[in-house]
């Protein structure tokens, strides 16, 4: 069963009496404690630097709060990293991944100081034209079939991101020609994984491409990034990740495979995003019409543009009837939107309680890939978010759209003369 939620129907109802439905809720207490202990797990490294991905929740409130308790921001985008520069972020602070890379990109990256983090050969020519090339360089490794992939990512070998293996020396090696003096290495294949083994295999890759580019190329590795891929546990059956557990496999890894070669430790980063918010933050919805046809249907006032991850995926989020709790599941429901779409479904015959127009959802495990993900086909507008503090208060994080924003680029007093 998933554990309890973090708040009461008589809490939802008040919010639910102010804001309109559907609405995000985050509750940063579970949210900061949850980060605090994964950089805890990882103490054993000097030099540890969890990266918030900003694109899992790109909510500046959030990110301030992630901030000021010693977490990065790793952004892969021009908003991302303005928004990471509007919370006070600089420098090293900041990892800035992306592919197909514009020069404006490079260049707001450059003025921040952020580390740019190379996602294809060709970039470092792209990079010297327009920017230059930075003292710090990092290149995205593309495994291959070193290592598996995830239904999210796919397969690293049918993957967009990242060099190949050879591609790498090539490019540290190009890199240094051209003044680049620090150097760090960075993969991500895979997402979404509670499979802890797998990241002990993707630091020991890294760790052997570190050896090899110190043996070929005279290049010292200052850091791996392992990227994120800690998934969470959408499904109650589903067990978390043991981060203790995974930070002494690690610890061990790096033992094992620098012993005897004479090079110190790297500095580990990683970027998580689902792993510290996803389990936070929740979809609260209200159930406005039932159908019976060949399925029985409960429709809700959020669509698929509110949560994608569902309709994209298939992905299950767990759904929590409010005020039913204890109730049996002796209902068998679709739970879905109103969009034009038939893919738009929270949940596919979904043994829930009995449900009434009314009744408020919780859809649970909603904190990361969420609302950013949000669109506005059929005109649908995203929601607001709020944030539970630890004393209980709740604050807007994110108003509502209104129609108002969504027609603001259309001059619709000219539509009248257009023929």
């Amino acid at each position: 069963m998933k554990s309890n939620l973090p708040f009461s129907k008589a809490e939802i109802d008040e919010l639910a009496s102010r804001h309109t439905t559907p609405f995000y809720l985050y509750t940063e207490k579970e949210i900061v404690d949850n980060a605090k202990r994964l950089v805890q797990a990882f103490s054993w490294n000097k030099g540890f630097k969890e990266y918030f991905a900003v694109k899992a929740t790109p909510n500046p409130f959030l990110m301030k709060i992630l901030r000021a308790n010693g977490l990065g921001m790793d952004a892969s985008s021009l908003a991302e990293l303005e928004l990471s520069e509007k919370i006070g972020a600089r420098g090293e602070e900041i990892m800035f991944t992306s592919n197909n890379t514009p020069a404006a990109e490079y260049l707001k990256a450059r003025e921040l100081g952020a580390i740019i983090n190379l996602d294809d050969l060709t970039q470092i020519d792209y990079l010297n034209k327009h920017v230059g090339i930075p003292e710090l360089i990092s290149f995205r490794l593309n495994p291959g079939s070193e290592l598996a992939g995830s239904a999210i990512i796919g397969k690293p070998e049918e993957a967009k991101f990242g060099l190949t293996r050879d591609q790498l020396i090539s490019a540290y090696g190009k890199a240094k020609e051209l003044g680049a003096k620090r150097f760090g290495i960075h993969t991500m294949p895979i997402s979404n994984n509670l499979e802890i083994n797998y990241f002990q295999q993707t630091v020991r890759v890294l760790l052997g491409i570190a050896l090899e580019l110190r043996a070929k190329l005279g290049i010292t590795i200052e850091f791996i990034n392992m990227g994120g891929g800690l998934g969470i546990p959408y499904r109650p059956e589903d067990k978390p990740v043991d981060v203790e557990a995974l930070g002494r496999l690690l610890e061990r890894g790096f033992q094992d495979t620098l012993a005897g070669t004479g090079l110190e430790a790297p500095k580990l980063f990683m970027e998580c995003g689902r792993f510290i918010t996803g389990p936070y933050g929740y979809l609260i919805t209200r159930a406005v019409h039932t159908k019976e046809i060949y399925r029985n249907y409960i429709g809700v006032d959020a669509t698929m543009a509110n949560l994608m991850r569902p309709g994209m995926y298939d992905a299950y989020h767990h759904i929590t009837v409010l005020g039913k709790e204890q109730a049996p599941n002796t209902e068998v429901y679709d739970v879905v939107g109103s969009l034009c779409e038939n893919n738009d479904k929270f949940a596919k015959k979904r043994n829930l309680p009995k449900i009434e127009v009314g009744d408020l959802l919780v859809i649970h495990d909603a904190g990361a890939h969420g609302h950013s993900m949000g669109f506005n086909y059929n005109g649908k507008l995203r929601s607001a978010e709020l944030l539970k503090r630890p004393d209980g208060s709740v604050i807007e994080i994110r108003r509502a759209e209104t129609y108002s924003d969504l027609f603001v680029t259309l001059d619709l007093a000219r539509v009248g003369d257009f023929s």
